[in-house]
């Protein structure tokens, strides 16, 4: 403990002398000064940084990658070497970010969403068919923002959004608590007419002028600077959405291009279009990551540098919580692209492994110890408690929480996993990703353990059913790295772990009503038990009630789901699921929810099975001829 923050511990000491001081819970308004203000939050969160994509976590082989202001931040707080993200993908992570709440909870596991799952005869290439899952943060939804806006705070969203159907669909940001929202991609717009054009220059006309660092000027940031200085003068919290670095994978900077070539020892590129060199090893990405550290360097510089009106000879970083971290792992290949290499973690984006979930985590801010590197196990779901508790509000009432209450162990020892607790108030340590897309896993964290569970194994010889790592060997406190690799699979050398692990990740998934893959009847290939599926023969309709007639060839229907839309054929049209009767007779009940426009019945049968009435067709077929599920569906007349 920090010897400044002494005679405050010795007032709370003394109401009881028992207390262990280490277990002490401590809340930021108990080790502050007491003149100062209401502390202000940014939380940053960037797109796609993988976890050996910040020079701060180089393992193996040094990255090429620049980050000095990035690297920095991480000497002023807490360094978390083992932070992951609540999912796979952006927008689940985003919506658990902002909730609180476990994207499989949510219902919401992937991005976009809120469309029919798509069972079709020309869909004879995959095996499983994803769940339906929603298209976005409910309306509803009492966000972090809006706790925040509720007790005072001036709250405002820049960049990136991605909370709904669509970038720019309902709801957007003012409708989830922000009282300012910026959407500006900046430097980040594509080039035209390709990357090998377009560059920034040092021309007055130019909207992304060269700075004097030689940077291109870049809306995105220069919108949360714009907050921090029209709204220092109350607390804040600034939730800073970068788009760096995400696709398409490109920089306005022919400098930094030119630069990271040299570095790398590879010829500047003449095919615009591609880039196939392994490893992190494309010059593109190398400048879009200095890029990222170059912009995000700006608005710590601008706290640092900038006197607090409500806490005068004080600077803004002094009252300020900073979260910085990335809202999945690295994508490893995009477009056409190598982009970057997440090694020595397995995979990337889009995959349950240590790739895709791990991410860089730092977090700073009064009474939280700078230069200290941490082994305890997060998730960004653990942000929302965390910064309540931070600035002294109570959660919610009647609002569920997935995430851990972090204020304990950033203010006492952020090393003592122990501090770290459950929502029954003991040491947490298990932790679930649940991804029934894709890669169709779901995954479990059990201390130093890593299960996973694949559904696409059957009939899969490069599958198994279950994977089992030991990722660390912890001893009083300190993990030794062991296998982050994911290389040894011990699920059928370690069988007790193994078991014991399903049986708890199965508990999981059925607490929090998980969705989960099934089957495709289509499927060409061998598949048990596909010529048994049911078919639903007919449809009846009175009122606001429907009928389904259905036959069983062989198997039975454990399960049955009616999914619609109140927006049938608008731009923005989204469906939704809800449960349907199974009766005796052979028919399945239904409640058209009042507005339903259109409608369709989703069978489950006892093998797993996805039978859908109508039939659906694929995303790509709906793209190609830009219509909607709708012109498919069954019309609420």
């Amino acid at each position: 403990m920090r010897y400044k923050y002494l005679i405050i511990f010795t007032v709370v000491i003394s109401v009881s002398i028992s207390c262990n001081i280490k277990n002490l819970k401590v809340s930021s308004s108990e080790i502050v000064n007491a003149d100062r203000p209401q502390p202000n939050i940014l939380l940053l969160l960037t797109d796609d940084l993988g976890w050996q994509d910040v020079k701060a976590y180089d393992v193996d082989k040094p990255s090429p990658y620049e980050t000095p202001n990035i690297d920095a931040l991480a000497k002023k707080g807490v360094q978390f070497w083992q932070a992951y993200s609540p999912a796979p993908t952006c927008a689940p992570s985003r919506c658990a970010i902002m909730s609180g709440t476990h994207p499989a909870r949510a219902q919401k596991t992937h991005v976009v969403g809120g469309a029919p799952p798509t069972v079709h005869a020309n869909k004879s290439t995959q095996r499983l068919m994803d769940p339906w899952y929603s298209g976005r943060i409910p309306a509803n939804e009492m966000t972090l923002a809006r706790v925040l806006q509720q007790n005072g705070y001036t709250t405002g969203h820049a960049g990136k959004w991605h909370m709904a159907i669509n970038h720019f669909a309902f709801p957007q940001p003012e409708d989830q608590g922000f009282d300012i929202s910026t959407a500006n991609r900046g430097a980040t717009s594509p080039q035209k007419p390709n990357r090998l054009t377009d560059f920034a220059s040092s021309a007055t006309s130019d909207p992304y002028q060269l700075d004097e660092d030689g940077f291109p000027f870049h809306q995105n940031n220069e919108d949360a600077l714009n907050f921090l200085r029209e709204n220092k003068q109350d607390p804040f919290f600034l939730y800073y959405a970068t788009y760096l670095v995400h696709a398409p994978i490109h920089t306005r900077s022919k400098a930094l291009l030119e630069k990271y070539c040299k570095k790398l020892g590879l010829s500047y590129p003449t095919d615009p279009e591609h880039w196939e060199v392994k490893g992190q090893n494309n010059p593109y990405y190398a400048a879009m990551v200095e890029m990222l550290d170059h912009y995000v360097g700006q608005v710590f510089n601008y706290l640092e540098t900038t006197d607090d009106p409500r806490w005068p000879g004080h600077k803004l970083s002094e009252n300020t919580y900073i979260i910085f971290t990335s809202d999945n792992g690295g994508m490893e290949k995009a477009h056409g692209d190598i982009v970057t290499d997440n090694y020595p973690l397995d995979k990337g984006k889009i995959n349950a492994k240590e790739g895709g979930t791990r991410v860089p985590l730092f977090i700073s801010g009064p009474g939280i110890d700078s230069g200290v590197e941490s082994d305890v196990v997060l998730n960004g779901l653990d942000f929302y408690p965390t910064i309540l508790s931070l600035i002294g509000l109570e959660k919610p009432k009647d609002k569920h929480l997935d995430g851990s209450d972090l204020s304990n162990l950033l203010l006492t020892d952020p090393t003592d996993s122990k501090l770290v607790l459950d929502n029954n108030g003991k040491e947490r340590t298990t932790m679930m990703w649940h991804f029934p897309h894709a890669s169709y896993q779901s995954t479990l964290r059990d201390g130093d353990y890593k299960f996973i569970r694949n559904y696409d194994f059957k009939n899969n010889p490069n599958t198994p059913e279950f994977e089992l790592y030991k990722l660390y060997t912890t001893i009083n406190g300190k993990a030794e790295r062991t296998d982050i690799e994911e290389a040894n699979n011990l699920a059928t050398s370690s069988p007790e772990i193994t078991i014991k692990m399903n049986k708890r990740l199965t508990e999981i998934l059925t607490e929090m009503n998980a969705s989960y893959p099934s089957y495709n009847p289509y499927y060409k290939g061998d598949l048990e038990h596909k010529e048994t599926v049911p078919t639903v023969l007919f449809v009846s309709k009175k009122n606001n009630q429907v009928n389904f007639k259905y036959k069983e060839n062989g198997a039975k229907v454990i399960k049955a789901n009616l999914l619609y839309t109140i927006n049938g054929g608008l731009r923005y049209e989204e469906w939704f699921k809800t449960d349907a009767e199974i009766n005796t007779d052979g028919t399945i009940t239904a409640i058209l929810p009042k507005g339903t426009t259109h409608y369709l019945i989703n069978l489950i049968d006892a093998h797993n099975f996805l039978v859908s009435y109508p039939e659906m067709p694929s995303n790509k077929s709906l793209k190609k001829n830009k219509k909607k599920y709708s012109n498919y569906a069954l019309r609420n007349n």
